[in-house]
């Protein structure tokens, strides 16, 4: 019987992860940081794409943390394959570049978090946390940096519709515009006078009715249909 990311943590089994980078010192530091934590398990590094992901059939980890620009296949390629032939594997995916140009490509591509390589051991542990429960984590200069990126694309969104893409209801639009706005359930929640568990319940319509799997692809959309503006208004 497969199990969820809860029953792992529940059962306080360690979440698997993977390595993939193509620098044997980085992959090195990485594991250094994670080993030492009792809830990772290391189970293996590959040096390219490829390897990866015919890794990740044989370990099946929970968490693959994936350099973006690797040889014979590249991060965002590995991270597809990923997402369609193991989707209950998570990739965190890391660039040494603030807004390389591969981030949106990976998200697109099934990454569930997106971290520059110069992160503080800490955020990275905690990132890996993140994404191991099915959440997005993405470092929140990449993530301005991504709205901006939208924001400024040749072929601005036009203004947004009266209905919200996929039919969502008129509270799920709201919920969607706040998350576009960096809001995190609690403040969400504050800001509507709604439960948190309510919050919860309206993301995962959301992204149903969307179609992406994280907050992060919620973003990415919420600027292509113009539900988000530049400075956060509609």
């Amino acid at each position: 019987m497969s199990r969820g990311p809860s029953d792992r943590l529940g059962g306080g089994a360690r979440v698997r992860v993977l390595i993939a980078d193509d620098q044997p010192l980085v992959r090195r530091g990485l594991a250094l940081i994670l080993t030492p934590d009792p809830a990772f398990e290391v189970v293996g590094e590959a040096a390219d794409g490829a390897e990866a992901v015919e890794l990740a059939h044989r370990l099946r980890p929970d968490v693959v943390v994936m350099d973006i620009r690797m040889p014979v296949l590249d991060g965002v390629a590995a991270t597809e394959r990923l997402a369609r032939e193991l989707p209950g594997c998570r990739v965190l995916a890391l660039s040494t570049f603030d807004m390389d140009e591969y981030v949106v490509a990976a998200l697109r591509a099934g990454a569930c978090g997106f971290l520059p390589k110069d992160v503080s051991p800490e955020d990275l542990v905690a990132a890996v946390r993140v994404v191991h429960t099915g959440e997005a984590a993405v470092a929140p200069r990449l993530l301005t940096r991504l709205i901006s990126a939208y924001v400024r694309t040749p072929h601005p969104p036009g203004p947004p519709s009266a209905a919200a893409p996929g039919d969502l209801t008129q509270r799920e639009a709201e919920v969607w515009r706040l998350i576009a706005t960096g809001l995190d359930n609690a403040e969400i929640a504050s800001a509507l006078d709604i439960s948190p568990s309510t919050v919860k319940n309206h993301i995962t319509g959301v992204f149903a009715k969307l179609g992406v799997r994280d907050r992060a692809q919620a973003v990415i959309t919420a600027y292509e249909t113009g539900l988000v503006a530049p400075g956060g208004g509609r």
